[in-house]
């Protein structure tokens, strides 16, 4: 059973079920070129909040072995945060370290539901990767379903080549499933990881 909290920023309720940290494992398969990627990894994700209207993410993953190898190989650290699309005003802080130009009043419940099109809650989410990788997600929440996308990817000079992906996430039977499909390696957009977390 998933506690919703009640003391949230009205921006977060959309979020609010993906609040703590989920543990659980998944499996990867991915081919490129002539070389095909595939096992299982442990993969931990936490979602928490600090009082602003998002939520800030991290997340790591260890590969947990293969036939040449049992020993577990570090994967990925990812951080970032994830917020309601909606138009900035001159009410909320920036760019950098910018104040507010007019003081507003809290966003309240009614404000949120003015956000909500036929298809859910319009999503952002910036991911910054351990490896130098950025990427720029947009997509939509629509009650325990999220759907992500993105081809805004910057990566530092040294990284691997990839340029796109999509992420799903969903909470079924109290458990947060998620799917990630990837360009890259000179391959076209397909599926690479998947997983099944508990919270804990």
């Amino acid at each position: 059973m998933i506690e919703l909290p009640t003391d949230l920023p009205a921006d977060l309720a959309p979020l609010s079920w993906l609040l703590g940290v989920w543990e659980g494992t998944g499996v990867i398969e991915y081919t490129a070129g002539d070389h095909r990627f595939q096992g299982e990894f442990s993969h931990r994700v936490s979602f928490s909040h600090d009082g602003g209207p998002f939520l800030n993410y991290a997340a790591t993953a260890s590969f947990l072995g293969s036939e040449e190898n049992d020993e577990p190989v570090p994967l990925l650290a990812e951080s970032g945060f994830w917020r309601l699309a909606r138009p900035r005003t001159d009410a909320d802080p920036g760019p950098a370290l910018l104040p507010p130009v007019q003081i507003a009043a809290a966003r309240t419940v009614d404000d949120v539901e003015e956000l909500r099109g036929d298809d859910g809650f319009p999503l952002e989410v910036s991911v910054a990767h351990s490896d130098g990788t950025l990427e720029l997600y947009l997509g939509r929440i629509a009650g325990p379903r999220i759907d992500l996308s993105t081809d805004a990817v910057v990566r530092a000079a040294g990284t691997k080549q990839y340029t796109a992906a999509t992420r799903m996430y969903g909470l079924v039977d109290g458990h947060l499933l998620w799917a990630w499909d990837i360009t890259a390696l000179g391959e076209t957009l397909k599926s690479h990881a998947s997983a099944r977390l508990a919270k804990i």
